[in-house]
């Protein structure tokens, strides 16, 4: 698979493609009974807040890679302070509950295209598109599934959460995820998403020609 540092695609096409996406059709993640010590833990997990920062195995690799997506992203997020905190946190949040942080953007390309406050016919809400019993299930009321760090907190432990009860397949738990477990469309919808525009493979080692970032770019505020 060739690293996106040597793939030629240039923002005005990347814009093209994002403009031609479809709008966010976003299923409903189906409540189920939660036995007690799930539910706590996913409580925890939910309720846990350090601050966000890029992980990667050195801060060069994360600075190439909030580089790269950040210019990928540019004509959904336009700003930059905007785009960086919301990239830092996908990366963060996906990365803490073991998820691919690409799987994750294609996620969120495909339920709300980015729209920090989308609303499906569902009430599934925000980019991740959480459904609201999830606050009751596992959150407290506080909770806004519109605050950004919220919403990816929450939709990274649900996703972590389905794929463990489906151990491991990423296609049942997408499923899940959309609440449409059994049906293909979703699941093959966000992994071509993921790779068609999020793909990402690290710069060789010994590369220290990496992108600038902008300042301050490894730690969201």
């Amino acid at each position: 698979m060739k690293s996106p540092r040597i793939v030629s695609v240039s923002l005005a096409v990347l814009g093209l493609l994002f403009a031609v996406s479809p709008p966010a059709h976003a299923g409903a993640q189906i409540e189920e009974e939660l036995a007690a010590n799930v539910q706590n833990s996913l409580h925890r997990s939910v309720s846990d807040y350090p601050a966000p920062h890029l992980v990667f195995t050195t801060p060069l690799e994360g600075l190439s890679w909030l580089a790269d997506m950040s210019s990928r992203l540019a004509p959904k997020i336009p700003d930059w302070s905007t785009r960086r905190d919301f990239l830092i946190t996908v990366q963060y949040e996906a990365s803490r509950a073991g998820l691919d942080p690409q799987l994750v953007l294609g996620l969120i390309q495909q339920e709300s295209n980015f729209r920090k406050y989308a609303v499906s016919s569902a009430e599934a809400r925000g980019y991740m598109q959480v459904m609201p019993f999830w606050v009751r299930l596992i959150g407290s009321p506080e909770h806004d599934l519109f605050n950004l760090r919220t919403n990816l907190r929450y939709g990274c432990t649900i996703l972590r959460y389905y794929l463990n009860i489906e151990n491991g397949d990423l296609y049942r738990a997408l499923g899940r995820y959309n609440g449409s477990l059994g049906r293909p469309e979703y699941p093959t919808a966000v992994i071509a998403t993921m790779r068609r525009y999020w793909t990402w493979t690290p710069a060789p080692a010994g590369d220290s020609a990496g992108p600038a970032a902008g300042p301050n770019a490894m730690s969201a505020r």
